[in-house]
C-alpha cells in the first residue's frame, strides 16, 4: 500500500496568503512563459488561497480558468478575496487533485506549489489527461526530489528530543518528492508527450530568523501541527536555531533554504 498524506492539516489561507510570497513569484515565471493568448480554458490544481488563479485570470479576458483546492478554508478564502462579481471568468472549487472530474475540457491543466502535498501522482495524471483537450497542456511545478534537505536536517533531530518524540510516533509521511524519472514513465502511460521535464534548484529567502520561522508556521503544518498549540512556538523556534546553526543570515539578514523544483511540460497527445 503507498503511503497516505496526511489529511490532519488545518491551513489558516489568510496566514499562508501573506506569507506565500515566494510560492507566488515562482509561479509568476512559469505563467510568464506559457504565452497564454487570452482565451484558453485553465484549470488550476491546488489553486490555494486563489491569488496566482486570479492572474491567470487576467491573462485570459476571453477565457476562463477554474481553481480547485482540498482545503475548504482555501477555497472559502478565494471565493471573498475574488468574487464572482469582480471577476466573472473566475471560479473556485474544493476539489481533490486524485480525484478530477470535470465534463468541460481545458486547453491548460496547471499545478503550483501543490502535488507535492498528494499521495498518488498517477492519479493526478490520469485525471489531468481526461480532462484536456488533444493538443492541451499540462503544466507543473512542485516539490521535487531532494527539495529542502536542510530544513529536514534540522526538523528530524529536534523531532527526536524527548520532548517532543511521543507527538511524532507514527506520523504519517506528509510530503512525496519525485524525480523526473518518476514523471517520465507516468507522463509516458498516460498519453503526454513531454516537452520539458527537469528539477530545479531554487534559492528561497526569509527576512531574517522570524521570517524563517514564519514560513516554517505557515507552511510545514504537517509537523508543526503536531504539537499542541500551547508550545508550539518552542518547537519552531528550535527548528529555526538549528537550521540557523549551520545556515547562518547572510550580510543583508536574510536566510537561504536550497528548495528544489520538479518543473514539466506536457502536451496531451
Amino acid at each position: 500500500m503507498p503511503p497516505k498524506i496526511n489529511l490532519e492539516v488545518a491551513w489558516n489561507a489568510a496566514e499562508y496568503a501573506a506569507h506565500s510570497t515566494v510560492q507566488q513569484a515562482w509561479a509568476r515565471e512559469i505563467i510568464n512563459r506559457l504565452g497564454l493568448r487570452g482565451g484558453e480554458q485553465i484549470l488550476d490544481v491546488g489553486c490555494g488561497d486563489g491569488k496566482v488563479t486570479a492572474e491567470m485570470a487576467q491573462a485570459v479576458p476571453c477565457g476562463s480558468v477554474t481553481g480547485m483546492d482540498a482545503s475548504p478554508d482555501m477555497i472559502a478564502f478565494a471565493h471573498k478575496t475574488f468574487p464572482p462579481a469582480k471577476n466573472p471568468n473566475l471560479r473556485f472549487q474544493v476539489g481533490d487533485a486524485r480525484q478530477i472530474d470535470f465534463s468541460a475540457r481545458f486547453d491548460l491543466v496547471f499545478s503550483n506549489a501543490a502535488l507535492h502535498w498528494v499521495d498518488d501522482h498517477e492519479q493526478f495524471l490520469r485525471g489531468a489527461a481526461a480532462v484536456l483537450q488533444p493538443g492541451g497542456r499540462l503544466v507543473v511545478s512542485a516539490g521535487g526530489k531532494g527539495n529542502a534537505h536542510d530544513v529536514f536536517l534540522a526538523l528530524r533531530p529536534e523531532m527526536r528530543r524527548q520532548r517532543w518524540r511521543n507527538f511524532f510516533r507514527g506520523m504519517p509521511l506528509p510530503y512525496f518528492f519525485y524525480s523526473p524519472a518518476d514523471y517520465k514513465k507516468w507522463l509516458s502511460f498516460f498519453g503526454f508527450r513531454i516537452h520539458h521535464l527537469e528539477l530545479v534548484p531554487k534559492d528561497a529567502t526569509y527576512p531574517g530568523a522570524e521570517g524563517f520561522s514564519t514560513w516554517l508556521r505557515t507552511t510545514w503544518l504537517p509537523f508543526v501541527q503536531r504539537v499542541p498549540e500551547a508550545c508550539r512556538e518552542e518547537f519552531i523556534a528550535g527548528v529555526t536555531s538549528r537550521y540557523l546553526a549551520r545556515h547562518p543570515l547572510d550580510a543583508a539578514g536574510k536566510v537561504h533554504v536550497r528548495m528544489v523544483r520538479l518543473e514539466l511540460a506536457a502536451v496531451k497527445i
